[in-house]
């Protein structure tokens, strides 16, 4: 008997997506800013993202840190056709975030609403000189981190947005924790998000509700990587607005 070899089955970015528990996601984004999508991408799929970071083609700029202040390490913006994995995950994810982020400029005061499609909000972003992809790709040696800040690019600025962990903790690297800090009305507070290969955090931009005496007030977010210790670390962020 002639065995048939099955064909992998091909990765739907959308099915995978809508698979998480997403009301759990949204009360951790309410309650910190943050929320972990666990095992969004396969061992295999962290591999090849990781590999083509030496492939100049698939880019459109490199920046190391060191020469802007930001840190120590480097990173390279994807050019467009973006990657089919990365669009089709920019997509999936946008249209589950975009009612959270309609609903906190709400609470913020906030006039801006996204639309429902992501086609839809890159259109806008576009009309305003924002043509330039955002989503990318960073690479940490031994003694690299990202200095705290925020992913903002343009005066069309989507609130949420997330980075995904392509190396393995304790395998490929030592050190390099994903930190995001708060500076709400009350406290100040700096967390460590933990993360395992293929994991992604969901996180807010810039600004997000919180409750206050009065109602909800805006509180200001950054993010950062600590220093790496050891080895090799890479990661990519998808950022959901462009850039000018």
């Amino acid at each position: 008997m002639v065995s048939r070899r099955t064909k992998p089955r091909k990765y739907d970015a959308k099915a995978k997506v809508d698979a998480f528990d997403w009301p759990k996601v949204f009360r951790s984004l309410d309650a910190d800013g943050t929320a972990v999508l666990p095992r969004l991408l396969e061992p295999g799929q962290c591999a090849r993202l990781a590999a083509g970071y030496s492939n100049d083609d698939l880019y459109r700029s490199r920046i190391v840190m060191a020469r802007h202040g930001f840190g120590r390490g480097e990173y390279k913006y994807y050019r467009y056709p973006l990657p089919e994995l990365l669009q089709d995950l920019r997509q999936a994810l946008y249209s589950r975030l975009a009612p959270v982020a309609n609903r906190w400029h709400k609470e913020m005061g906030i006039d801006v609403r996204y639309p429902s499609v992501h086609a839809d909000f890159i259109r806008r972003c576009h009309r305003a000189g924002q043509k330039r992809p955002t989503p990318l790709i960073l690479q940490y040696f031994e003694g690299d981190y990202n200095c705290l800040h925020q992913d903002l690019y343009g005066a069309h600025v989507f609130p949420l947005q997330a980075t995904i962990l392509l190396s393995k903790p304790g395998t490929d690297f030592e050190g390099g924790e994903f930190v995001v800090t708060d500076a709400g009305s009350r406290e100040k507070r700096a967390d460590v998000v933990q993360l395992t290969q293929g994991d992604a955090v969901i996180l807010a931009v810039n600004q997000r509700p919180v409750t206050g005496s009065r109602g909800p007030v805006k509180t200001a977010m950054r993010h950062g990587v600590s220093r790496v210790r050891r080895g090799l670390r890479h990661t990519v962020g998808i950022i959901f607005h462009d850039a000018r």
